[in-house]
Formats: structure tokens, C-alpha cells, sequence
């Protein structure tokens, strides 16, 4: 069974150069219904003026990862990392023990619109690190390329935590398949376009829990851009102790 979430239900805030949608609770957006998903507890959808951002701040014992759809991300961090991100790239950023970052739109005169997403590690106090990739149109093309996995195999970036997320884009008869087998819980965010997931339509902005998945079918896609998130059978996100 899949259960739908379409992308007007989401929680909404604008603040001028920062318009964001909420898929589950975040910042001042409180749903008890939209806590997260197995061990995915945040996917914000941002769109962020010209020359703004998000200023220095800490995080901590989370793994945190960018996926630009737009313009250029500016990444720094106090790892001394220091990077732009583009359409194609992963970014990810293992906060474990403690990390100040920030991010910004690198452009003076574009916006940038970006999926930030979280993932609840399976341990604390890991040591902070920072990767990135950039993924080609030709390998998500008609296919779900792995981009994140636990021992980052196949060049996906690594995870603490057992996880795995594909991307993938579909137009017309293209169509992929995807087994994570029995007993796993699958978290699908449409990032734009559109796509039908076993036979059901999502649109630009939806997503789709489906528990004890098996396997899944995409196709039909009108201009679609989709991440896959596979997860363990819990519902909802919880810290290790």
C-alpha cells in the first residue's frame, strides 16, 4: 500500500529570501502526523534570493545532505571545507561530534532551489566529515542510481546508518525497477515532474510512504526527477542511545 502525501499539505514558511516547504515537522511547522519516516526526519524543499543563506550555525550527531536542483550552493564548514554545489552534486556532511557550517547562494543573481535533507544516524559521537559527488544525467537517466549507502559502494557517499538513496529521472517510456525486498519501509519524494510509482501518479512536491515494500516499479514519467530513500522498518526517527 502507498500513502500519499501531496505537495500542498506540506508546512509552509517565506521569509523573504528563504521560501521553504516542510515534508515533516521542522522549525516553526508542528504536525503530529508528519514526525518523519523510519530514520528520515527532515526533507525541506528551499529556495534561497540571490546572495543570501544561511549564516554560521552548529549541528550535531545527524547526517545531513544537500541535493541541488537549481543555481549553485556555497558550502564552508569548520572542517575547512569549502566548496560550491551544482545540479548533479551530493553533498553530504556527517555532523557526529560537532560541525559549524554554513550555506548560500553562490550566484548575485539566481536563485538556488535545493533539497536539504536529514537522516537520523545509528551512532553518536562519530567523527565530523564532509563528501561530495556529482552524479551525471546519463546515470540517473531511466534508471534510481545509488547516491547513499552505508559502506558507500558502487561511489555513493557513506551514511551512518542503514540507508540507502537513489535518483533517478524518468520521461516517457523509461521506466526502472527497484527490489529492497521484504520488511523494509521506502520513503519516495517527487523532486519535480511527474512519475507513477506501481501504477500510482505522483506529482512535483509529493511523497509516498510504502511499508514492506518489496519491489517497486517507475514509469511513465513526464519530466521527472525522484529520490528513493530505503529504510529500516521503523516508523518513526529515533536517536540512539
Amino acid at each position: 500500500m502507498i500513502e500519499i502525501r501531496k505537495a500542498q499539505h506540506r508546512g509552509n514558511a517565506n521569509h523573504g529570501w528563504l521560501h521553504s516547504r516542510h515534508t515533516f515537522s521542522f522549525g516553526h511547522y508542528r504536525d503530529l502526523n508528519q514526525q518523519g519516516f523510519s530514520d528520515l526526519l527532515v526533507i525541506n524543499d528551499d529556495r534561497v534570493a540571490p546572495s543570501k543563506g544561511f549564516g554560521k550555525h552548529a549541528h550535531r550527531d545527524m547526517e545531513i545532505f544537500s541535493y541541488v536542483l537549481e543555481g549553485a550552493l556555497e558550502h564552508k564548514d569548520s572542517m575547512g571545507t569549502g566548496s560550491v554545489i551544482r545540479p548533479g552534486d551530493v553533498q553530504m556532511m556527517s555532523a557526529g561530534t560537532g560541525v559549524e557550517h554554513s550555506e548560500f547562494n553562490h550566484s548575485a543573481d539566481e536563485p538556488v532551489h535545493f533539497l536539504q535533507i536529514w537522516i537520523v544516524p545509528g551512532e553518536v559521537g562519530a567523527e565530523p566529515r564532509y563528501q561530495q559527488v556529482h552524479f551525471t544525467e546519463a546515470e540517473k537517466r531511466g534508471q534510481l542510481r545509488q547516491i547513499i549507502s552505508p559502506d558507500g559502494t558502487d561511489g555513493s557517499l557513506a551514511v551512518h546508518q542503514d540507508a540507502r538513496v537513489y535518483a533517478g529521472l524518468f520521461d516517457g517510456s523509461e521506466s526502472a525497477e527497484l527490489d529492497v525486498g521484504p520488511g523494509r519501509n521506502v520513503y519516495v519524494h517527487l523532486a519535480r515532474g511527474s512519475v507513477e510509482v506501481n501504477g500510482e501518479r505522483l506529482d512535483e512536491g509529493d511523497g509516498a510512504r510504502i511499508r514492506d515494500a518489496g519491489a517497486l516499479r517507475f514509469a511513465n514519467g513526464q519530466g521527472a526527477e525522484v529520490l528513493v530513500f530505503d529504510l529500516r522498518p521503523n516508523e518513526l526517527p529515533a536517536m540512539p542511545r
